[in-house]
């Protein structure tokens, strides 16, 4: 066992999502616990062991760090309140959303106070003439599309997971559909966001939502991607999208990894404005027909998707069909009825839920990287080598019309030398990214696990940049400390 708590902790993981240590900072005076109260009132602010656990961990293997209070503010008045008050008693604010962050985010490693945003969930205002929507940071993705269901408007940024709109914005989130719609940075107009010290700022200027802009700098910017370290997002005006006429999804199998890939480059270069293309490799299939109950081919296979009119997807179809049997694929199946896509999709979204039936009673962990599509084909063959050869249980799956892929590995969390290999395998993993002129990660952030390759990334300027820009607007360094930088 204290080998097993040696090896968890030189990497920041722990294998059991029960265990939980304490923040560094010990627990809270109770006179700055009162205070808490008086801001949101006793029902909305908890100091319990279970409410602190829960919010001390994420979807990632990083063990559970707990606050030492949780508050659920109702309104942005009382998040500025709580910002004012922990900053000036120097207690760090860790923002939660939904909970489904990879790579340590919510982690209280220093303690504090979580400011848990889930009950901020209204849809503040619809501009469909102008296609946008402010939306406070409890709205969820499939939230605001129900919403949007009958303006024929829809927000197409989609992770996988029923993720928070303001979660999304605060790790760069993309998923399947940003090959065609772009990622949360293309898709953010506006921020609203509490500083540190409590004061309210609009990045893009009060109620602004204009599409483009050459007005100073790009605060909005700055903010997506942040992880929670420069400030808590309480709204955002987001860009919506036309709901398409029509939609086809296709399953396609391939003989191989290359050949698979090749057929994605291609896709691309002959500007076929497919709106996802999903690899999963043949380990990744065969627990997806397990899990989901699909009738697929186990080899390596590309799940494609098109949007448009019905003219546009007879053209689309017709030249996707022809470059693909030009590598070589066969078994394509359409996918045509809107029950027959979500069902297809399902899958997609449950290929993490499948990967760890493969090792029942183990536990996933997710690479995540991105290099330029032109490199794609060369390090995805090289990570299905590099798999084989750590004798790890994974899967490869990504989003490779962007050049974003996964390994999603399953861990045996009493085994202190495979969570080594685990480690080993993911630093290779991002250096080989990097080497490619990649980046060492697409979606997922860099949180606590990815904090060297971010600086073998930018490089030393790069670093001191970012460090300045924490400095400006959190001196104190109480904005979810430890992450990222």
């Amino acid at each position: 066992m204290a080998s097993l708590l040696r090896a968890a902790g030189t990497w920041g993981l722990f294998p059991w999502r029960g265990y939980c240590s304490r923040g560094t900072q010990g627990e809270l005076g109770k006179g700055f616990v009162e205070a808490l109260k008086a801001v949101v009132g006793s029902p909305h602010m908890s100091t319990a062991a279970a409410d602190c656990e829960q919010h001390g961990h994420d979807e990632s293997i990083h063990r559970c760090q707990p606050p030492g209070a949780v508050v659920w503010p109702q309104n942005v008045e009382q998040v500025s309140r709580l910002a004012a008050l922990c900053y000036s008693e120097g207690v760090p604010i860790i923002p939660f959303g939904t909970g489904t962050g990879l790579e340590g985010g919510v982690c209280a490693v220093q303690g504090g106070v979580c400011v848990n945003l889930t009950h901020m969930d209204r849809i503040l205002k619809l501009n469909p003439e102008d296609f946008s929507v402010v939306v406070e940071p409890g709205v969820t993705r499939k939230v605001l599309n129900t919403y949007l269901r009958d303006s024929g408007l829809w927000f197409p940024v989609d992770p996988g997971a029923d993720a928070s709109l303001c979660g999304m914005v605060a790790t760069a989130a993309s998923g399947t559909n940003a090959v065609r719609y772009g990622t949360m940075r293309d898709n953010v107009l506006n921020l609203e966001v509490v500083l540190p010290d409590g004061r309210l700022l609009h990045t893009a200027g009060l109620g602004r939502h204009f599409r483009k802009s050459a007005a100073g700098y790009n605060l909005t910017g700055l903010f997506v991607g942040s992880e929670g370290t420069l400030g808590l997002i309480t709204a955002a005006t987001l860009r919506l999208h036309p709901a398409p006429e029509a939609m086809v999804a296709a399953t396609c199998a391939f003989p191989s990894v290359q050949a698979a890939v090749d057929t994605t480059v291609h896709i691309l270069q002959a500007a076929v404005p497919v709106a996802r293309i999903e690899f999963l490799d043949e380990v990744m299939m065969d627990a997806c027909n397990r899990h989901s109950q699909l009738n697929c081919s186990v080899a390596p296979t590309l799940f494609l998707e098109f949007h448009g009119s019905e003219r546009a997807l007879a053209e689309q179809i017709e030249q996707a069909e022809e470059i693909t049997q030009h590598n070589g694929g066969s078994h394509f199946c359409w996918a045509k009825e809107a029950e027959e896509r979500s069902r297809l999709w399902a899958a997609r979204h449950n290929a993490w839920y499948a990967a760890l039936a493969l090792r029942p009673g183990c536990k996933g962990y997710s690479t995540d990287v991105c290099v330029p599509i032109s490199r794609l084909p060369e390090i995805l063959v090289q990570t299905k080598e590099d798999l084989k050869a750590s004798g790890l249980t994974g899967t490869i799956v990504g989003h490779v019309g962007d050049g974003n892929f996964h390994c999603i590995l399953v861990v045996d969390p009493e085994d202190p030398e495979e969570l080594d290999r685990v480690k080993a395998f993911g630093k290779q993993l991002g250096r080989r990214a990097l080497a490619l002129h990649g980046t060492c990660t697409g979606e997922h952030g860099i949180g606590l696990g990815k904090q060297q390759l971010l600086q073998e990334e930018v490089g030393a300027v790069g670093m001191e940049t970012m460090r300045q820009l924490k400095a400006m607007l959190d001196p104190r360094g109480l904005m979810n400390p430890g992450k990222v930088l």
